[in-house]
């Protein structure tokens, strides 16, 4: 589920902190949580077509989570009501499963967090329904490229704002913006844990990757402005974010195992 579940943060100050590394037992169990995350994101991805609803994709991801014996970690975390976020169009994060329908060209965010044995796995894709525009394609390869560069920059003893560095220079230059105070986090048997992974900063700046411990990474990338909305989810601590002019907004998400090398991706098949 993606990082700003645990609500609008800002760059680390570079503060020590409580990060306890995974166990070799640990890292099992989180590439088996995490490949089911993956796992999951493919079989819904035969659903997501014109004419079903969110509240459609949320049940089948929570009857597919309990077929394999894990849990959905985002139902009831902090009052959320529903097993997975669906982030329709200019939803930045945490759309909540409703009686929408998608229809024809629209994008959507599904966002899932399987916990098992303990332990999360946490990934999210922006799919594609029917035939979308060539604007709508471009954000999303945007948004995957961008995921893709973030981690891609990992480097033993590195820092998350080399991550936020590489992550909003690649978004620029395609000529959007990034989502400035949500971003990534820790990961492990707690659902976000520290550090905050933003999707700008400064190389050599921000909280220092510490090996055998998990980290997502989910730009979200605006069309138009990085500004959002903030909204209120009855009964719930959660907020969603739309983008502040309406316009598209795209997310990946990866769960990553920081290593005395580099990294690994859990969250693939």
């Amino acid at each position: 589920m993606s990082g700003p579940f645990f609500s609008v943060k800002t760059m680390s100050s570079g503060a020590p902190m409580s990060i306890k590394p995974l166990t070799a037992e640990e890292i099992i169990k989180m590439r088996k949580a995490c490949r089911l995350a993956a796992e999951t994101l493919a079989y819904i991805e035969k659903f997501i077509k014109p004419g079903i609803s969110t509240n459609e994709i949320d049940k089948i991801v929570h009857d597919y989570t309990l077929s394999k014996g894990a849990v959905p970690a985002p139902l009831g975390y902090h009052g959320f009501p529903k097993s997975v976020c669906t982030s329709v169009n200019q939803v930045v994060c945490h759309g909540l499963p409703d009686s929408t329908i998608l229809k024809e060209g629209d994008i959507i965010n599904v966002d899932v967090t399987p916990k098992l044995d303990g332990f999360h796995g946490d990934s999210s894709k922006t799919f594609m329904v029917g035939q979308v525009s060539e604007r709508a394609k471009n954000i999303v390869q945007a948004a995957f490229e961008a995921m893709m560069i973030g981690i891609e920059s990992i480097k033993p003893k590195g820092f998350t704002g080399d991550i936020g560095f590489e992550i909003n220079k690649y978004v620029t230059r395609k000529g959007y913006q990034t989502v400035k105070e949500i971003g990534g986090h820790g990961i492990g048997r707690i659902f976000h844990d520290e550090p905050f992974v933003p999707s700008i900063g400064k190389k050599g700046k921000g909280d220092r990757l510490i090996p055998n411990h998990c980290i997502t990474v989910e730009p979200m990338v605006n069309e138009g402005t990085d500004e959002v909305k903030e909204f209120a989810i009855p009964g719930s601590n959660i907020k969603y974010y739309e983008t502040g002019d309406g316009k598209l907004s795209a997310q990946f998400e990866h769960t990553v195992l920081l290593t005395e090398t580099g990294y690994e991706i859990l969250t693939l098949i």
